[in-house]
This record gives structure tokens, C-alpha cells and sequence, in this order.
């Protein structure tokens, strides 16, 4: 019985992951990882890192973060508890698809995760009070690394569901993007 399926997405590199769970009368089980079947569209890194989000208001934002090379990763995301608008940026350079952007609705119920693919920005709003989320890392968190778009950048036009709210000074005071923002180069990878 296949525990984990997975689809392609609009962008290359990027997986949905539904989990398939058993139930019966005592309620259920579901896989969240499996090297087999993640090795089919690329996991190539051990899990170095399992992170927990507790977002406690509805219009709640975060991100849009990043990691440069060396310490890119490849994420896992999933909806622990609540319902997230989950939004993700190919930052890659010279990739077709650069500063585009997927959005996927995450929540409890839906069994599915994203497989983010290194060189995407990373962000969400929550849609519940007491959201949680879990990220899977293929790379530790370097602070000095970490970057960002601004989740507000008018030349992204990404369209948010609710007012946003909680942004943290951090990602508030990110620079918008201009003519040299040239995205993450993957052969550093």
C-alpha cells in the first residue's frame, strides 16, 4: 500500500505530498517522510532539521525567507493544525519561472504538504488562530544566510487573503526588489 503520493507542481523541482492515511476504528496513521519514495523526485539530503511554527492569529504573516548557498535547503512543509495560505518564490537564477510564485492551501484536514525544492523564498499567512505548521530541513539554519523578499513587494503582486497582520520587524524592513536582485544561483548548490 503506497503511504505518500506525489504530484508535480507548476514549477520545476516542486511536489505536493499527499499523505495517505490507514484508519480504522482507533483513529489513524500517516507516513510524513519516506526516503524511497522522496528520493524518486529528489530529496537527495538527509533531514537535519524538524522545525514547529505556533501562530496564534488569524492574518498572520511570515516570510518570504531564504537561505543562500552553501546552506540552501529543501523543505518540507505541512499543516499541523489550523489552515495556512502557504506561498513560495523561485528565486532561482535563470530559472523560467524566476520571481514567480505558487500558493498552496495548507490545513489539517487536507493530508498534504508542500516539497519545496532549494532556491524558492518561503512565506504564509495564517488563516486560523492557533495555526501549526512543521518544516522538514535538508540544511541547518544559518542566521548570516538567511534572506528574504519582502512579502509586500509590489513587483511580486502576490495576492494575500486576509490584511496582514503580526509581520515581524524583520521581514517588515526587507528591501523591495530591484534591477540587482539577480536570485539564488543553484550551481552553488
Amino acid at each position: 500500500m503506497q503511504k505518500i503520493f506525489i504530484e508535480k507542481l507548476n514549477f520545476s523541482g516542486l511536489f505536493r505530498m499527499v499523505r495517505n492515511p490507514f484508519k480504522d476504528d482507533r483513529g489513524e496513521f500517516s507516513r510524513i517522510f519516506c526516503t524511497n519514495e522522496l528520493s524518486k523526485v529528489g530529496w537527495d539530503k538527509p533531514i537535519v532539521q524538524i522545525n514547529r511554527s505556533t501562530n496564534y492569529y488569524r492574518g498572520t504573516v511570515r516570510g518570504l525567507h531564504y537561505q543562500q548557498p552553501p546552506f540552501s535547503e529543501k523543505k518540507i512543509i505541512m499543516c499541523e493544525s489550523g489552515r495556512v495560505w502557504d506561498v513560495v518564490v523561485d528565486i532561482r537564477a535563470g530559472s523560467t519561472t524566476f520571481l514567480q510564485y505558487h500558493i498552496e492551501e495548507l490545513s489539517e484536514d487536507s493530508d498534504s504538504a508542500l516539497i519545496v525544492p532549494e532556491g524558492f523564498a518561503h512565506g504564509f499567512q495564517v488563516l486560523e488562530d492557533n495555526t501549526k505548521l512543521i518544516y522538514i530541513h535538508s540544511e541547518f539554519y544559518a542566521e548570516s544566510y538567511q534572506k528574504g523578499l519582502n512579502v509586500k513587494d509590489p513587483s511580486l503582486s502576490i495576492s494575500w487573503p486576509l490584511e496582514i497582520k503580526n509581520l515581524s520587524s524583520k521581514d517588515r524592513d526587507i528591501e523591495m526588489i530591484n534591477a540587482n536582485f539577480m536570485g539564488v544561483n543553484i550551481n552553488e548548490m
